[in-house]
């Protein structure tokens, strides 16, 4: 016999089924689906916390629960992929790219298998549930395996037009999105294209250079110090792996700085790869990269987080400022 539900409990399912940004990973693919595309999905006991069970009630015969087991289920979407049919499989990105990394190695991206991995609730978005669960690293490890896409959405809108991107990409895809509660950067929609950056701005003095959630928090800081007189724009580089170079050279040379900011460790991940652009190319622009500073995140709620690390808009305008001013960390 069920107990009665009590309005002061923490009903997980209920809150997650009335987020509404758990709903475009869903619509993406049941886009796909509509399209003709042969899709399956897949989740590891989360389907409600990614909002795959929207997708799961409308074709049950094209979701798979996999379990906690998440490496034996990138495996397994790596052998459906052989089929013809293409997996999306979801899980916590820490669970993903870093736990499963062996896995999408050898199994998806070494096999060359169209595998549509999403590593969601990234970087130190779950909070409370610490060091085990945050995900800080996952760039660097996705970035450092040949043959593999990395797309880090700014929000749920930038996520649908990746997966519907996605049909037309042969490669395995890490996409590396938030846990649903992101604030909205495209209220109108958007458009995607892998290896392409979506320029809001460059500025004279700064150009800041984002993804995933702190691009909204970029656009806040840049419009801050804008409005007290700066020059600073931004750029959404949601693609990550393949880069868009070209981006990141015309900011290096209209603006005097560039500043990366990232959800992630300041090593490996995006700081890292518009670094190595600027030095392949020889390009002498200071870039401050600012992120997590190699180490462990801290335990607590997100939004605590993300304004101790300064990746919030206030904190983001504080270090471009400091920046701009030329203090040093």
């Amino acid at each position: 016999m069920n107990a009665p539900k009590s309005p002061n409990s923490w009903q997980y399912r209920g809150l997650n089924a009335v987020n509404p940004g758990l709903d475009h990973l869903s619509n993406g693919l049941l886009w796909l689906v509509d399209q003709g595309h042969n899709v399956v999905a897949g989740s590891a006991d989360l389907q409600y916390s990614n909002g795959l069970n929207r997708f799961a009630a409308a074709h049950p015969d094209r979701y798979i629960s996999f379990g906690i087991s998440e490496q034996n289920m990138v495996s397994v979407a790596a052998g459906i992929a052989t089929t013809g049919v293409t997996p999306f499989i979801a899980t916590f990105s820490s669970f993903l790219g870093l736990l499963a990394c062996e896995q999408i190695r050898m199994d998806v991206a070494y096999c060359a298998q169209p595998v549509r991995l999403i590593g969601h609730h990234t970087g130190i978005s779950l909070g409370f549930y610490g060091t085990s669960h945050h995900a800080t690293e996952d760039i660097g490890t996705m970035r450092s395996l040949a043959d593999i896409a990395i797309v880090s959405p700014s929000d749920g809108a930038q996520l649908e037009a990746a997966i519907r991107a996605s049909a037309d990409w042969d490669q395995p895809i890490y996409f590396r999105i938030g846990r649903g509660r992101d604030p909205v950067v495209y209220k109108g929609g958007t458009e995607f294209t892998f290896g392409k950056a979506h320029i809001h701005s460059i500025g004279e003095e700064l150009t800041i250079i984002a993804c995933g959630i702190t691009v909204h928090a970029a656009l806040e800081a840049a419009a801050a110090m804008n409005a007290a007189g700066r020059s600073v724009g931004v750029i959404d580089m949601a693609s990550i792996k393949p880069l868009d170079r070209d981006a990141v050279l015309q900011a290096a040379e209209a603006s005097r700085c560039l500043m990366t900011v990232e959800e992630h460790n300041v090593m490996g991940g995006l700081g890292s790869a518009v670094a190595e652009v600027l030095t392949d190319e020889g390009k002498g622009v200071r870039l401050k990269r600012h992120g997590i500073y190699d180490e462990y995140a801290l335990i607590a709620p997100p939004t605590h987080l993300y304004a101790h690390y300064k990746l919030d808009g206030a904190g983001i305008r504080e270090v471009a400022e400091g920046f701009l001013s030329g203090q040093k960390g």
